[in-house]
C-alpha cells in the first residue's frame, strides 16, 4: 500500500511536487474540503486529467485534517494505491430522511461479496437519518463499516458528496475493500461529561425530538444555552445528548442538525420514545484523551505499523476545542507514531463498527479512526 497526499490552493491549484516521477495507478483518491471550493470545477478537472483511472471521492467538511494540521478553507487529497486489494466504489442519492434505510440497503447490496473485508461510507450530512442509514447497511453486510456524514462548517445549510464528478447534495458513496491482504483497525471515543437529570424521550419521530418528560425539548435547550440560544442550531453542539435505549446499553451520543418550523429538533440519529437521555458538556482534557483512546483501540488489529489513518471527528468537538483543536490530532499521532499518513475531516456524524460486535453504529461528538495496511 502506498499513500500520497496533496494540498489545493485556490490561487495555484494542486501541489503535485510530492509525487513527481511517480507512475502509480492509484485506485482511490479521497478529497475533503470546504463546500465553496468543492463547488468549483477546477480541482476536479485537474485531478481527473492527471489520474484517468482513479476513483475520485469528494466530501464537504467542517474542517480538514492532513497530517497533524487542521484547516478550514482548503482541499486535501489522499491518493491510495493498493498492491493486493481490490477497491470498488458505488453511489446512491437520497431526497429525504425517509429513504435513509433504503439507501443503506442499496449501498450494502452493491458492495456485498464473499471477499469483502471493509466498507467506508461518506454520506450527505443533513438530509439523512444516520441511524437508519447504518441500519440498512447492517441488514446486508457483516463486515466492519466506518465513515462519516459530510459537513458544512457550522452552518448546517448544504453538504456535498461526489464520486467521479463534482459533488452534489443528497449523495452517499460506499467504498468496498476486498481481499485478505488488507488489515483494518478502527476505534471511536467521545470524552464528554454527563450532567443534570436523566430525562425520558416522550415524543419523537425517528430522529426528530419534540419532548423530554412531556416538556418541549427545544425550550429545555434554550434554558441551558441562555444568550447562545439565538445561535441555534449550531450552539446546541455545545450540549449533545447521551442516549441509552435500555438500562445496560452503551451510551450513544446524539447531536442536532437543524430545527424544524414546528419546533422539532432534527438529530443525526434516532431518539426513540422511551429512551433515556442526558445532557452532556465538554471537558477539554477528556476530549483530547478520548482521541488517544480511539487510536489505541485501532492497534488491536493492525498494530503500530499502519500505512494510512482516516480521522473523522465531530464539528461539535471542533467548536468546543477552538484553538486547541490540533491537540486531539496530535494525541492520535502520539499513539499511532510517525509512519501512517493521516487525513480526515470534521463531520456531522461519525460511523464506526462497535468493538466486539458485527454491527456499525452512528456516533456523534466522537473521534472515529480507521487505520489500514497491506500484508
Amino acid at each position: 500500500m502506498v499513500v500520497h497526499q496533496l494540498n489545493f490552493q485556490d490561487n495555484s491549484g494542486w501541489d503535485y511536487s510530492s509525487i513527481q516521477g511517480e507512475s502509480l495507478d492509484y485506485q482511490l483518491i479521497i478529497v475533503f474540503g470546504s463546500r465553496e471550493l468543492l463547488s468549483s470545477a477546477g480541482w476536479f478537472q485537474s485531478l481527473r486529467k492527471k489520474f484517468l483511472k482513479s476513483d475520485i471521492v469528494s466530501v464537504s467538511t467542517s474542517g480538514n485534517i492532513l497530517g497533524s494540521e487542521v484547516s478550514d478553507d482548503s482541499l486535501v487529497a489522499s491518493l491510495l494505491y493498493f498492491g493486493k486489494t481490490r477497491v470498488k466504489t458505488t453511489m446512491t442519492n437520497i431526497s429525504s430522511l425517509e429513504s435513509s434505510r433504503e439507501a443503506g440497503i442499496i449501498l450494502g447490496s452493491m458492495l456485498q461479496d464473499s471477499k469483502l473485508q471493509h466498507v467506508m461510507v461518506f454520506s450527505e450530512g443533513i438530509k439523512v437519518n444516520g441511524s437508519e442509514l447504518v441500519s440498512g447497511l447492517n441488514e446486508v453486510i457483516q463486515v466492519p463499516v466506518t465513515g462519516g456524514l459530510a459537513g458544512d462548517a457550522a452552518r448546517f445549510e448544504k453538504t456535498l458528496v461526489g464520486l467521479n464528478s463534482l459533488p452534489e447534495s443528497g449523495n452517499i458513496v460506499g467504498i468496498g475493500f476486498y481481499g485478505e491482504s488488507l488489515k483494518v483497525g478502527f476505534g471511536h471515543f467521545g470524552g464528554w461529561d454527563s450532567f443534570g437529570p436523566e430525562r425520558r424521550v416522550t415524543k419523537s419521530d425517528h430522529n426528530i425530538l419534540y419532548e423530554l418528560d412531556n416538556k418541549s425539548a427545544l425550550e429545555l435547550y434554550k434554558t441551558y444555552l441562555g444568550d447562545k440560544a439565538k445561535e441555534l442550531p449550531g450552539s446546541a453542539l455545545l450540549f449533545p445528548l447521551g442516549m441509552r435505549v435500555k438500562p445496560n446499553d452503551p451510551i450513544l451520543t446524539r447531536t442536532i442538525l437543524t430545527i424544524n418550523p414546528d419546533g422539532g429538533m432534527v438529530f443525526a440519529g434516532d431518539l426513540p420514545e422511551g429512551a433515556m437521555v442526558q445532557l452532556m458538556k465538554a471537558n477539554f482534557e477528556k476530549l483530547i484523551d478520548a482521541s488517544a483512546t480511539a487510536a489505541e483501540q485501532t492497534l488491536s488489529v493492525v498494530g503500530a505499523d499502519s500505512e494510512f489513518a482516516l480521522l473523522i471527528s465531530c464539528v461539535g468537538r471542533k467548536l468546543v476545542l477552538g484553538q486547541r483543536i490540533e491537540e486531539e490530532v496530535d494525541a492520535v499521532r502520539d499513539v499511532l507514531g510517525e509512519f501512517p499518513k493521516m487525513s480526515g475531516f470534521y463531520s456531522y456524524g461519525e460511523i464506526s463498527t462497535v468493538l466486539e460486535t458485527p454491527s456499525c453504529e452512528l456516533h456523534n461528538q466522537t473521534m472515529t479512526i480507521t487505520v489500514m495496511k497491506e500484508e
